[in-house]
């Protein structure tokens, strides 16, 4: 494989290796390198639920191109014509949300490759992926440079987690607190026992089957507990929340009030 189609990302992932995360929102590539410079193993750059499209994505691509952490994007959608665009500017791991089902990550993987195993549009010529180019065979290469993350979030999801899982070209499951603890009829307690449970048993599961299992949780505790119940791919933090906490206690502090002190509620 050409050494510029390495992805760090997947290789310590099929090494069993711990990588720690943090969430970006904030859809601007200036933050996101300052948050490159922090150390994280991987930063996530949402398309989901912050304001970001193609072009703000492939800004902050270019922006943490030169350091270490690795970029994961997660599209607001599996729209194959999307996953397309993403891949053509770069991205090397995506973070699908909400797959309910083994046809659903099937549709993924081939949206992620090549004719004949895939739906992949071929234009890599004239895109980032392939440095316009300058990667030569990169159609023959991508494959294996590329890492697809599904979110498990619903208790469909989990019905068929296994389905899931075992399917071919899926490296890794993600389970999502929020969304699933809405889908259990536990809208915003995603600390709750029956959710912490039902994210404990998953997690298990996925490493039984043989894959990486990831989560985001912003409270230390919480990630802890998922890092021993087995999860590889942890997040950590949010960026937006960071600085709204550190904006609060801040100005709490000057006001000698402490108002305003108290922990941001998360995932």
């Amino acid at each position: 494989m050409d050494p510029r189609l390495r992805n760090p990302f997947k290789e310590a992932l099929l090494a069993g290796q711990t990588q720690l995360g943090l969430w970006l929102a904030m859809a601007n590539a200036y933050s996101a390198e300052i948050a490159a410079n922090a150390g994280y193993d991987w930063l996530l750059v949402d398309g989901e639920h912050a304001p970001n499209d193609v072009p703000t994505i492939l800004a902050q691509l270019q922006a943490l191109a030169p350091y270490p952490s690795q970029a994961v994007v997660r599209p607001v959608n599996s729209d194959p014509a999307l996953i397309k665009q993403l891949l053509d500017i770069g991205a090397q791991t995506l973070l699908v949300p909400m797959v309910d089902s083994a046809d659903q990550a099937r549709d993924l993987v081939r949206a992620m490759r090549y004719p004949p195993g895939g739906i992949r549009g071929v234009g890599a010529m004239i895109a980032r992926a392939s440095r316009w180019g300058h990667i030569e065979d990169y159609a023959h290469q991508a494959e294996d440079a590329l890492c697809l993350l599904v979110q498990v979030e619903t208790r469909r999801g989990l019905e068929n987690l296994d389905g899931i899982a075992q399917v071919e070209g899926v490296d890794g499951i993600f389970i999502g607190p929020a969304d699933l603890s809405a889908s259990m009829g536990h809208l915003g307690a995603a600390d709750h026992p029956d959710v912490q449970s039902a994210i404990g048993r998953a997690i298990a599961r996925v490493r039984e089957l043989g894959k990486s299992a990831g989560i985001l949780a912003t409270d230390a505790s919480y990630a802890r507990r998922y890092l021993e119940y087995g999860a590889t791919f942890v997040a950590v933090a949010v960026d937006t929340m960071l600085l709204t906490q550190a904006m609060r206690d801040t100005l709490a502090a000057y006001r000698g009030t402490g108002e305003g002190s108290g922990p941001i509620r998360g995932y």
